[in-house]
């Protein structure tokens, strides 16, 4: 599975003496899966008791979005 950072960045950021060179950016997966919690977490009969279940689901969605990718 094709997993490649979702935003990286090659823009040199400088704050006071601090230099960042860039960085790879979070990965696609866990892009994914972010944004499928989140409509998980719109369901107004949420129950908070099965976030772990609901966190686990989302990287399965995930999982099945770069799987279509690839197709």
């Amino acid at each position: 599975m094709n997993n490649p950072p979702a935003f990286p960045s090659s823009n040199e950021v400088t704050l006071n003496d601090w230099v960042s060179s860039g960085h790879s950016g979070m990965s696609l997966r866990d892009y994914m899966a972010a944004k499928a919690m989140q409509s998980f977490l719109v369901d107004q009969c949420h129950d908070a008791g099965q976030w772990d279940l609901d966190a686990k689901a989302a990287y399965k969605v995930a999982d099945a979005m770069l799987k279509a990718r690839e197709e």
